[in-house]
């Protein structure tokens, strides 16, 4: 009894760390009365909370508040970013890419590289993996304490104790894959935390935070090879049960339509994937002789010139995210869905084609229409989106940060 109580308090206070450093990240400069009224927490807890991170080098005073003579002046704190630094990594179908960030998320180092096949064999990539994680190390702030790594891996990665990688066909990987597990044995160098995520999760917590306004609920639907996505509400990634949610490429949108390599019918990735899009426009040799880049710009040049195959291709991958999204904000009621990859390369014939689709809803209920828009950060997306996991992990436990002196008593 004893001990778990003691591994309850010992909880509880890294809990309230995260709180008060999170709060000093977020809306900083602030003093300790405002922090205790946001956290709920008493203002001898935020004391000791502050005096604490102060001693790990993650919180300093920043001047002075007085409000015109009134009451006593209030100290103001600020978070020091450079105490700590993230590594995150991108797993995409040809490279690594690899950053290391400070704890504003500002990047500081970034590389990629070639991993050479690697990814038909878990090993073989994690191999590589922890080799990008050493550079990165090399090149991160040497003052900086290194308090998370993180990688994103395109495949559903399920929210066990492992992060196992349950599938990635892309990849050659057809089995569950313990990813992390896999990293973590070659990198006993390293004490921090390792994350592994899905790179359309990571993109999609990239493209919400990219966003003017912070919508409540996005959703982000992608073309690459394949089409994924993901779902963030209330700034958090929403991956469901077992971590898989977010993911409408085989979302059903035509009961009676063409057989999909998942064992259903009519997916959505039949219709709008790339590969379904380019052979339906006339391009199937191009994908295959030049790659699927060569082959979308084809497909852009065609749609330009208003070639009527082109056309009807987009015509129909329209119609089919169209009823896609139908379905997705009628469960979820969300506020916004972000068109990205090749999507966002189509978004100007796909846009019209969505939204008449979305019209009849807007008849019958005219604030239900969710925004449509595209993507804003690209290529660099989910690396983006996997630094900020990072950060917003490290914020969250401030303690994998060593004490640099005894915090002062309270």
């Amino acid at each position: 009894m004893e001990r778990k109580q003691a591994h309850d308090s010992v909880a509880v206070r890294r809990r309230n760390l995260g709180l008060v450093l999170r709060h000093v990240a977020e809306r900083g400069p602030c003093a300790r009365t405002e922090i205790a009224a946001a956290t709920g927490l008493s203002h001898a807890s935020v004391t000791t909370m502050v005096a604490d991170l102060t001693a790990r080098g993650l919180v300093s005073e920043d001047g002075i508040l007085n409000r015109g003579g009134r009451g006593r002046p209030r100290q103001l704190l600020r978070m020091i970013p450079q105490r700590a630094s993230t590594i995150g990594v991108q797993i995409s179908s040809d490279q690594l890419r690899v950053a290391v960030a400070d704890l504003a998320g500002t990047i500081v180092w970034r590389d990629a590289t070639a991993h050479y096949g690697a990814a038909g064999i878990p090993a073989a990539m994690a191999d590589a993996i922890a080799a990008a994680v050493r550079r990165a190390i090399t090149a991160a702030p040497p003052d900086a304490e290194l308090v998370r790594v993180a990688v994103a891996m395109a495949g559903p990665v399920s929210d066990d104790d492992a992060q196992t990688v349950l599938a990635a066909p892309d990849f050659g990987w057809l089995r569950p894959v313990r990813l992390r597990a896999l990293i973590a044995a070659r990198l006993p160098e390293v004490a921090c935390p390792i994350d592994v995520i899905n790179d359309a999760n990571a993109a999609t917590l990239a493209e919400y935070h990219a966003h003017p306004r912070r919508p409540r609920g996005v959703v982000y639907i992608a073309a690459g090879t394949g089409i994924g996505g993901g779902v963030v509400l209330d700034g958090r990634i929403h991956t469901g049960s077992r971590g898989i949610a977010g993911e409408p490429g085989h979302m059903p949108v035509a009961i009676d339509g063409p057989a999909c390599v998942c064992g259903a019918r009519g997916c959505l990735v039949c219709y709008a994937g790339p590969e379904a899009v380019l052979t339906a426009a006339g391009l199937g040799d191009a994908l295959r002789c030049n790659g699927i880049g060569s082959a979308v710009d084809e497909l852009i040049e065609a749609l330009e010139r208003r070639d009527e195959h082109a056309l009807a291709a987009m015509d129909s991958a329209g119609r089919a995210l169209g009823t896609a999204i139908l379905s997705i904000t009628a469960l979820l009621d969300l506020d916004e869905v972000i068109l990205g990859g090749a999507l966002a390369q189509w978004f100007p014939w796909l846009d019209p084609v969505i939204r008449h689709q979305l019209s009849g809803r807007r008849a019958l209920v005219p604030t239900a229409e969710p925004d449509v828009t595209r993507a804003l950060l690209g290529a660099d997306a989910a690396l983006l989106g996997v630094i900020e996991f990072a950060r917003r992990a490290a914020l969250s436990d401030p303690a994998t940060v060593p004490r640099r002196h005894a915090p002062a008593k309270s």
